[in-house]
């Protein structure tokens, strides 16, 4: 990303052949229907509001220093308000975005966020690679932000956050990521450098935003 030195990549992922199964922890029976944009996103982080009140994941801004930083951002033509409800509701998600296969919440909690199950598809040509991942999720309806922390599957103890920003009417929208690499001996460094941030991380993530800004600008 120009002016802070970082790369251009970003998103949230499991991958890698070796655990295969791992990554395949698809249920065929999950369906999701697909709902008008307009007002959804706030009627269902209302509803998470009232039904849980569990106290927020304490999950701060993505520390420095880690092996692996990846970024995507985009201006999307909307104010701050719609694109961050649409981002802070995650269970919509696939109604809008083909590469996502299921977002579930395993747990609630009061601020919109809790533990959260997703599985999404990074696109090859005409082959998707599954991958599934687990999260903390926190959301601040303030200033605002969304944070994530990964506790399940090949990325765990990877941060996230999503930032919006206004810029004269438009929000900038930056998805941050943050790691030290796989658990795996020998190429735990290789892998995160070379494969899972620049190919899976960045590929999801940047087709997640592109979604999203086109549901936030009219487009859904």
């Amino acid at each position: 990303m120009a002016g802070l030195g970082l790369p251009s990549h970003s998103g949230v992922v499991s991958c890698g052949s070796a655990f295969l199964a791992q990554l395949l922890c698809v249920d065929a029976a999950w369906s999701t229907v697909s709902l008008s944009a307009n007002g959804l996103a706030s009627l269902i982080t209302t509803a998470r509001l009232m039904i849980s009140t569990a106290a927020p994941f304490d999950l701060g801004p993505p520390p420095a220093g880690k092996l692996v930083t990846t970024v995507d951002e985009l201006v999307v033509r909307a104010p701050v308000s719609r694109i961050f409800e649409i981002a802070a509701a995650v269970e919509h998600w696939p109604a809008y975005l083909p590469h996502y296969r299921y977002v579930r919440f395993r747990e609630q909690r009061r601020d919109g966020g809790g533990i959260v199950e997703m599985a999404a598809n990074r696109p090859f040509g005409l082959f998707n690679w599954p991958t599934w991942w687990l999260s903390q999720m926190a959301v601040n309806h303030d200033v605002p932000w969304v944070r994530f922390r990964h506790i399940g599957g090949v990325t765990t103890h990877m941060d996230v956050e999503w930032s919006f920003s206004a810029v004269e009417g438009d929000t900038l929208t930056r998805i941050v990521h943050v790691w030290d690499g796989p658990s795996w001996p020998l190429i735990s460094g290789f892998a995160a450098t070379q494969v899972i941030a620049p190919v899976f991380v960045h590929g999801i993530a940047s087709r997640t935003l592109a979604g999203l800004a086109k549901v936030a600008e009219g487009g859904v």
